[in-house]
Order: structure tokens, then C-alpha cells, then sequence
């Protein structure tokens, strides 16, 4: 890919994230959605991990992906690097595997 065709892709992806933003107001204007994803995350510390019903290196992970997540979308050409996002993804086969524990333990009668 050419300069001008990344300096393009970025512009693009840019203009999107703020559409998509923009729409996110509308909904929160109108009482629709949660407000942010951290504050997502606060509450799954609080209630999950804060609890012990999901591990501690979980929390760690989830917060860590997320820093990664936003510093890739929000500052230009950071990329996230194959060593950084490893660890993570392994992390996020154990946390699928807890939360799956966790929702059958909650709905033992659940498919």
C-alpha cells in the first residue's frame, strides 16, 4: 500500500469512528446505550473480579487489551505489535472459558 492509499485508509477509518461516534450521542441523548466502555469495564471489575467469581488476571488482561485497543484506534499509525497482542490473546481464551463457567453456573438450566 502506497503512502497516499494509507494516509486515505486512515482518513476513511477516521470518518467512521466519527460517524460512529456521532451516533452513539444520538442514543445517548435519547437514553439508549451505556455511556463508555470504561465505564463497562469499572463495573465488570466491581462486580466480577472485585468478587472473585472471575480471576484477578483476568481483570488485569481485559484493562490491558483495552489500553492496547485504544491506543491503536485513537493515535495515528499505532499499531498494536504481535508481542504485545500474544499474551493477550491467550489471556482471552481463558477469560471466554471463566465467563462461560460463570453464565452456566448462574443458568444451570441454559442450553
Amino acid at each position: 500500500m502506497t503512502t497516499e492509499q494509507r494516509r486515505w485508509a486512515l482518513v476513511t477509518f477516521r470518518l467512521q469512528q466519527a460517524e460512529e461516534s456521532l451516533a452513539e450521542a444520538k442514543c445517548l441523548q435519547a437514553g439508549g446505550m451505556t455511556s463508555k466502555h470504561s465505564g463497562v469495564l469499572g463495573y465488570f471489575n466491581q462486580r466480577f473480579v472485585r468478587t472473585g467469581e472471575v480471576e484477578e488476571r483476568f481483570g488485569r488482561a481485559l484493562n490491558k487489551a483495552f489500553e492496547l485497543r485504544q491506543r491503536s484506534d485513537y493515535r495515528e499509525m499505532a499499531d498494536a505489535t504481535k508481542e504485545q497482542v500474544d499474551p493477550l490473546v491467550e489471556e482471552a481464551r481463558g477469560f471466554v472459558e471463566a465467563v462461560t463457567l460463570l453464565l452456566a453456573r448462574s443458568n444451570p438450566g441454559a442450553p
